[in-house]
């Protein structure tokens, strides 16, 4: 499957830029779940697993969609 540009108010938008939101918006939902469930206190280095999580959110809804 070929990505073409998404025309959003006569503004062209890379499907890229649509996804990283969407996974940026995913990632924030798992990681407030994650802090509700005590999960966030046993990791290391909080910035990393966000920065983590985010890619595999991302790169998740990219293979789901290319496919």
């Amino acid at each position: 499957m070929k990505f073409f540009e998404i025309n959003l108010l006569g503004v062209y938008v890379a499907p890229m830029s649509i996804l990283m939101l969407a996974a940026w918006l995913a990632t924030l939902a798992l990681l407030r779940g994650a802090g509700r469930l005590g999960l966030l206190r046993h990791v290391w280095h909080p910035a990393l697993f966000f920065i983590a999580m985010y890619m595999i959110a991302l790169s998740s809804m990219v293979l789901v969609i290319a496919r």
